[in-house]
C-alpha cells in the first residue's frame, strides 16, 4: 500500500522558491548592473532606474526602451518595440499555464505572468506536477529585487566612477546580448543566419535615404516586424503527430 506525502505548507514552499530564486536574483544582480550603467547614461537617476526595472523584469525590452528613450522615440514607438522585443513571454505565459492546476484562480495566473523571464520560466517548468503559485511567489521574491537594486547600483556606480570606467563597463551589456543570441544561433541554423542579416539590415537602413531619415525607434520597429514576419512565413516551424513543435 502507497502513502502519499503530503505537500509543504504554503510558507514553505514560499521558501523553498526564495531558495531556488538565489542563483537568479545573483545573476540578475549582475547583470542589470551594466543595464544600470546603459540608463544612467541616458540621464535616468537610480530611483527611475530601479522602478524601471523592478516594472520590466526583461533585460532585451528593457535595454530596447532605454535605448528608443536615448533616441528620442516617441511613447507609441517604445511602447510597440517592447511588446515586439517581449512577445515571447506570451508563449511562455500560455506554457506555463499548464503547469497550474485546473482550480487555481485567476488572480494567481495573472500576478505570475507579471514576472515570467526565461530564467524563472525554466525555474518553473521543471518542477514536477501542478506548480503552486506560491512557489514562484518565493522565487520572484529574491529575482525582481536583485534585477532592480543591480540596475539602481549600476546608475550610481555611473556617477562616481571615472568616464573610462564606466565606458569600459557599458561594453558589458554587448556581452549579455551575445549571451543570449549565440547559443540559439548555434543550435538554429536559421536564427544563425537572421542574426547577421539583422545587423546587415540596421547598418542599411541607416546610410539609406529612403530609411535613414526615420527615427531609430521606427527603424528598429520595421526590421523587427518584417524580419521575424519573413522567417515566419520562410521558415514555418514544423509539427509533429503529436502537435509538438519538432
Amino acid at each position: 500500500m502507497t502513502t502519499t506525502q503530503p505537500l509543504p505548507s504554503r510558507p514553505r514552499r514560499f521558501l523553498r522558491g526564495m531558495r531556488d530564486g538565489v542563483p537568479i536574483g545573483l545573476g540578475y544582480l549582475a547583470v542589470s548592473f551594466s543595464l544600470g550603467i546603459a540608463a544612467g547614461g541616458i540621464g535616468l537617476s537610480a530611483v527611475q532606474g530601479f522602478l524601471a526595472s523592478l516594472l520590466n523584469n526583461a533585460s532585451a525590452g528593457e535595454y530596447a526602451g532605454f535605448a528608443l528613450m536615448a533616441a528620442g522615440a516617441g511613447y507609441l514607438e517604445l511602447a510597440l518595440v517592447i511588446l515586439v522585443t517581449n512577445a515571447r513571454y506570451l508563449l511562455m505565459s500560455c506554457a506555463l499555464s499548464q503547469k497550474f492546476s485546473p482550480e487555481t484562480p485567476f488572480f494567481h495566473r495573472f500576478l505570475v505572468g507579471f514576472d515570467v523571464t526565461d530564467e524563472l520560466f525554466g525555474l518553473a517548468i521543471a518542477q514536477p506536477g501542478y506548480l503552486d503559485p506560491v512557489y514562484l511567489y518565493g522565487a520572484f521574491a529574491v529575482a525582481m529585487p536583485g534585477w532592480s537594486v543591480g540596475t539602481a547600483v549600476g546608475i550610481l556606480a555611473g556617477d562616481v566612477l571615472p568616464g573610462r570606467v564606466v565606458t569600459a563597463l557599458s561594453v558589458a551589456i554587448f556581452g549579455m546580448f551575445l549571451a543570449i543570441i549565440i547559443p540559439p544561433a548555434k543550435e538554429n541554423r536559421v536564427v544563425g543566419v537572421l542574426v547577421p542579416l539583422s545587423f546587415a539590415a540596421s547598418l542599411a537602413f541607416t546610410v539609406l535615404p529612403l530609411f535613414s531619415g526615420l527615427s531609430a525607434g521606427t527603424r528598429t520597429l520595421l526590421l523587427t516586424v518584417v524580419i521575424s514576419g519573413l522567417a515566419a512565413a520562410c521558415f514555418p516551424v514544423k509539427e509533429d503527430a503529436e502537435g509538438g513543435a519538432a
